[in-house]
């Protein structure tokens, strides 16, 4: 795929695929029945001069579209937009794009909280691979021009009756903090089987030294402890022999 496509961050000799990428957009939109927001020509240009977008060619033809925004003073980065022309669905085409819009967003605001909205279940199992979770709307930015942009979804006023606490799209966070956190704590746990895993081994090395360091197994003691038992019955027999040639 990477010999089909350019994918990277947009740039300003990109301006010219501006109409096509709101027709894309527009068009998943009305496929979907739901929620990719609309936007204005002015809003995807800002993106791209912005250096806040990515996009993906085969050649000259427009293949795929996603841009970054942030919300809550920089707290929260949505990686929104999401789309990838019909024609070269299929190809993972959609995964390198959101993958390279993460980078971006973890390079740029390395501090901050990732997520999105979204009702497409391979866009879930992308972001489930790249450390998303669910959540619940209110793990999500309280920016309120966030949720204005969702107000030209067709599912908008399941939103509003449900006081903003869910809608048929599922909120999925990435959280730096939780990950870090996360990721330090695997080793210790690691760790922690690990020496549990040494003990184990050592008890049971343990044993089979003692076991091989003792030539008698069970069956030898056995024959040894038969032995004894005959070698005491002789004795006896011998001494009740004596006694009665004595007389």
């Amino acid at each position: 795929m990477k010999d089909e496509f350019y994918i990277d961050i947009a740039k300003e000799s990109h301006l010219k695929y501006v109409d096509e990428i709101l027709e894309t957009i527009a068009d998943a939109a009305r496929v979907r029945g739901t929620g990719i927001a609309k936007r204005s020509p002015g809003y995807i240009i800002q993106k791209i001069n912005e250096g806040k977008a990515i996009i993906a060619l085969q050649g000259d033809t427009f293949a795929g579209f996603c841009y970054i925004e942030t919300w809550g003073h920089d707290k929260f980065v949505a990686n929104s937009g999401l789309i990838v022309v019909e024609a070269f669905r299929g190809k993972g085409l959609a995964k390198a794009i959101k993958t390279k819009a993460f980078d971006l967003s973890r390079k740029r605001y390395p501090d901050s909280k990732l997520f999105g909205l979204t009702t497409g279940l391979a866009v879930m199992k992308i972001n489930s691979e790249l450390g998303y979770v669910p959540v619940t709307f209110s793990e999500l930015t309280d920016d309120e021009m966030f949720w204005k942009g969702c107000q030209s979804c067709v599912n908008y006023d399941i939103l509003t009756r449900t006081n903003r606490k869910h809608c048929l799209c599922t909120g999925m966070l990435y959280d730096p903090q939780r990950v870090k956190k996360k990721d330090e704590e695997e080793p210790k746990s690691l760790s922690v089987y690990k020496r549990w895993l040494r003990f184990k081994q050592s008890v049971f090395l343990n044993g089979d030294k003692k076991k091989n360091s003792n030539p008698k197994n069970e069956t030898d003691s056995k024959k040894e402890a038969d032995q004894k038992s005959e070698n005491g019955k002789s004795s006896y027999f011998k001494k009740l022999n004596l006694k009665f040639f004595s007389f």
